[in-house]
């Protein structure tokens, strides 16, 4: 969620943002509403103070009346009793306004709300402009001593590549139509030495963050409350995404959702808090199975392994002070985490900076890393496909946009003991099988037998072949 007071202050700015980002938000009804909630808040506040300032002296008043009463009769009692009423009627009639109020509240702030929930948060100045993909720009790129990424994979190994499915067949490493006749499309099931090339990528992994780079280790729920999706910003735009689990026509009192990624469940955990700055930064490593619908996606390049509705991921965040140095010094970093594992893994890769149009709605920046993957894209004349690269991990940096959503803020010296908003960051480390297309597609032999990167060697066994 965007700061409202900002908003306020530089109107345009989130304008030019919704703008960049190709997202349709009428600013102006969010100023109006939130000036017509404010005008009525500083009135219900100026009528509560005038409430107790009669109270008090009426309050007194009223005391008075009620000793001359036991003596009164007649008339005079009667005087007395309507002065009394008056009095009393004067601090209920205040009460009924402010009452009237709250309606009046009610009616403007769930479309409030609603409406902040849909303001992006605007890309930084330096994010190139751009509709959408097409616009990204290449940062660099790397690709292990004797691989020539300007050539084709046949003219750097010397014969044409299987691609995944051919080696997944090859080597029976996974069962598409039992996993399909289970769960339906995209679905599958890893068999064999397949499903152990896929832990043994995710524990290299996870033992990577924490053992080498000092990330915390947690475990966290993959069945989440709705405000927990909607305070890592996945709700509203995302919900199309997500698997809902009809709770509440089951009589229970919340409907739960299976989360995309081990992002929405580490920030979790500090919501509605405020931390102590000298905690900060909290690095948070899990591993955890993700469930994405995938809705609407279709085509060649999704078969197989690469786009698929359950997975599994390592995934790392950073929750830091708020200061944008820090947040874009600690981006660099875990990009650096992630470049360091390819490399040990032996797979090219390449850092795409994203355009203001592909950020998505709670990015200030987001930089993407595609891993070079020899079965995909175009064909030559034989009907071969001559490689291409594909999305493998995404670094966000996002300030107190999720944050602020999810309350989560912290005390100490630079905030002079007020809370300050959290900043917070997340990049993939790796996401299993996708990382498997690479892998086996990269490190195939002649024969069609598979080399096992060193670094995975250890969780296999010492093993150095598939096949």
């Amino acid at each position: 969620m965007i700061d409202l007071k900002h908003l306020r202050e530089d109107p345009e700015h989130y304008r030019k943002g919704a703008r960049l980002k190709n997202v349709d938000i009428d600013i102006d009804r969010v100023l109006g509403l939130d000036e017509r909630r404010r005008a009525i808040v500083h009135q219900q506040e100026q009528l509560r103070a005038e409430q107790k300032q009669l109270e008090k002296q009426s309050g007194q008043q009223i005391g008075q009346l009620m000793g001359r009463m036991k003596a009164a009769s007649g008339d005079e009692r009667s005087a007395l009793e309507r002065e009394l009423a008056s009095l009393r009627a004067a601090p209920a009639a205040l009460k009924e306004k402010i009452q009237g109020l709250d309606v009046d509240l009610t009616e403007i702030e769930p479309e409030l709300s609603a409406l902040l929930l849909e303001i992006p948060q605007p890309p930084d100045a330096d994010v190139p402009e751009g509709a959408g993909s097409d616009d990204n720009v290449e940062i660099r790129r790397w690709s292990p001593p004797g691989y020539d990424l300007g050539r084709s994979f046949e003219q750097n190994r010397g014969f044409p590549p299987r691609t995944h499915l051919e080696l997944l067949e090859m080597h029976g490493l996974v069962d598409f139509e039992r996993g399909v006749k289970m769960a339906g499309s995209r679905s599958y099931v890893l068999t064999g030495d397949g499903m152990r090339l896929h832990q043994a990528a995710l524990r290299y992994a996870f033992d990577f963050m924490t053992s080498e780079n000092g990330f915390t280790p947690m475990s966290v729920p993959v069945i989440v409350r709705e405000e927990c999706m909607v305070g890592t910003g996945f709700f509203p735009s995302g919900r199309d995404q997500a698997y809902l689990v009809d709770e509440q026509s089951r009589g229970g009192s919340n409907d739960l959702f299976l989360t995309g990624t081990g992002e929405v469940g580490l920030m979790g955990l500090h919501q509605n808090e405020i931390l102590d700055e000298s905690a900060l930064p909290l690095t948070y490593t899990t591993v955890s199975t993700c469930f994405r619908r995938e809705a609407g996606a279709a085509g060649k390049d999704t078969a197989g392994l690469y786009r698929i509705h359950q997975f599994d991921k390592v995934e790392q965040v950073v929750i830091c002070r708020a200061d944008e140095q820090e947040s874009r010094a600690w981006h660099q970093k875990m990009l650096g985490f992630v470049e360091t594992l390819l490399q040990r893994l032996g797979l090219p890769y390449r850092l795409l900076q994203c355009c203001t149009g592909d950020l998505g709605m709670k990015n200030a920046d987001m930089i993407d890393v595609e891993c070079w993957m020899p079965g995909r894209g175009e064909e030559d004349a034989n009907g071969r496909p001559l490689g291409a690269f594909g999305e493998t991990h995404s670094a966000s940096r996002l300030y107190g946009y999720q944050c602020r959503r999810l309350n989560m803020r912290y005390r100490g010296d630079s905030t002079d003991g007020k809370p300050a908003v959290c900043h917070s960051l997340n990049n993939t480390v790796l996401a299993s099988p996708r990382i498997l297309i690479p892998i086996l597609e990269m490190h195939q032999n002649k024969d069609g037998s598979i080399t096992i990167p060193e670094a995975l060697r250890p969780h296999l066994g010492g093993a150095e072949r598939i096949g």
